[in-house]
């Protein structure tokens, strides 16, 4: 078996297992809210983002309520979701941003998406596949261990693991292969202890 149809094949039993593929951060339908939570997700849990993102939403109901927010409000807010100052400014900056330059929409084009304070490509392109429906690998630590123990990449760089992948996963499949790799990551492939012999995925795996 070769390289792409072993990635084929990893393809198709990923989608098979985890039939619904979907964001585990619960943003609803507006894009602001998928970027906020996103930028909160950083080193927090999604559980608990999706938790503080009920009254941060309810609190902040727009992106000019957040663009025009008390800092300290808002810092109080999301304190549980961790490093706090840091992304409560990235928030209000952010939002200021979308607010003066884009109209108060959040942009497609990956290259404004890079301009937001807090934001970088793993973000952007989470928003450009979940958001927009383009070709997105959201490389997070599920998707760069996974696909380094698959055999699918080499290097721990996120823009590397990006550019690799981008050249084998067929781009109509790229946004839902990423989204089941957390799903896949939490149940089996897990950082410590890989549940490695009760693995759907064992016989195309290269993680010895």
């Amino acid at each position: 078996m070769n390289k792409n149809e072993r990635t084929n094949s990893i393809i198709e039993k990923l989608k098979e297992k985890y039939p619904m593929s979907e964001c585990t951060l619960e943003y609803e339908t507006e894009p602001y809210k998928l970027l906020i939570m996103a930028r909160l997700s950083a080193q927090c849990t999604d559980a608990r983002v999706n938790i503080v993102a009920k009254d941060l939403f309810k609190e902040f109901k727009s992106i000019e309520d957040f663009a025009g927010c008390d800092l300290d409000k808002l810092e109080k807010a999301i304190f549980s979701c961790g490093l706090y100052k840091t992304k409560a400014k990235n928030i209000k900056d952010m939002c200021k941003m979308i607010a003066d330059e884009f109209d108060s929409q959040v942009p497609e084009d990956m290259d404004d998406l890079l301009k937001l304070p807090g934001i970088g490509r793993k973000i952007a392109n989470l928003i450009r596949g979940d958001v927009f429906g383009k070709p997105a690998i959201v490389t997070d630590t599920h998707c760069i261990r996974i696909s380094n123990r698959l055999g699918l990449c080499d290097s721990e760089n996120p823009h590397a693991v990006e550019k690799q992948l981008l050249e084998i996963i067929p781009p109509e499949e790229s946004n839902d292969f990423c989204h089941r790799l957390v799903f896949f990551g939490r149940e089996y492939c897990k950082s410590q202890n890989p549940k490695c012999g009760d693995c759907f995925l064992r016989d195309v795996c290269c993680f010895k």
